[in-house]
């Protein structure tokens, strides 16, 4: 059994040897043919994959069940040095002061953001929770409370059927077809709700058990 493992973690290691090469060699490349870069070129650069970072994160975000303007808003705060007032979000996203308004309580409410004050100032801040892992976890039980809940409760509805001696089979058919449902949204919600009180390192050492088949 050790032997395999240790197989499938040099076969692990030796594709990521291989992956960093090919990025060192095309930077390489990139800087033999352009030369040195400039401090104002690296900075506007940075600008430029922030923007880049915005955009994208606002299109992923519909993935998980937020609007693309309260997508951009949690993106901006993420890569924001800066404490953000309401007006200085409306300015880098050029959305309206209800658009930003409605999102940054919708945010708070998704626990991803939270209110700052600083003295001397009359405005709100705002900032976002940057520790990855507790931003992850904190939209897999958001996702769980609205998604999983709702649907296991529509599940046990659907299942109170008038006269289902009238047609036994199709009536078995459909609580089967339910009840294999039901049973597959137990599961992932024990799952959810495992991951979402495991320690960060428990969880990493388990899935890397789980890639390398330990």
């Amino acid at each position: 059994m050790l032997l395999p493992c240790i197989t499938k973690v040099k076969i692990y290691f030796k594709k990521i040897n291989i992956r960093i090469s090919f990025v060192y060699s095309v930077f390489s490349i990139y800087f033999e043919k352009n030369g040195n870069i400039s401090e104002n070129y690296i900075y506007m650069k940075l600008e430029e994959a922030k923007q880049q970072f915005i955009e994208t994160w606002g299109t992923l975000g519909t993935n998980w069940g937020i609007n693309r303007s309260m997508a951009q808003i949690h993106a901006l705060l993420l890569v924001s040095t800066d404490l953000l007032s309401t007006d200085d979000i409306m300015e880098n996203l050029q959305i309206s002061r209800g658009n930003a308004n409605m999102n940054l309580r919708a945010l708070i409410e998704w626990g991803l953001i939270e209110r700052r004050t600083i003295r001397g100032e009359r405005v709100e801040f705002f900032a976002a929770e940057k520790d990855i892992w507790k931003m992850a976890i904190r939209i897999l039980k958001e996702r769980r409370k609205r998604e999983l809940d709702p649907i296991k409760g529509y599940l046990g509805n659907l299942k109170q059927i008038d006269n289902p001696h009238e047609y036994p089979a199709e009536y078995a058919e459909f609580t089967k077809m339910l009840q294999d449902l039901e049973d597959f949204i137990d599961t992932a919600d024990r799952i959810t709700n495992k991951i979402s009180k495991a320690d960060k390192r428990w969880f990493y050492s388990s899935l890397l058990k789980f890639v390398i088949g330990k």
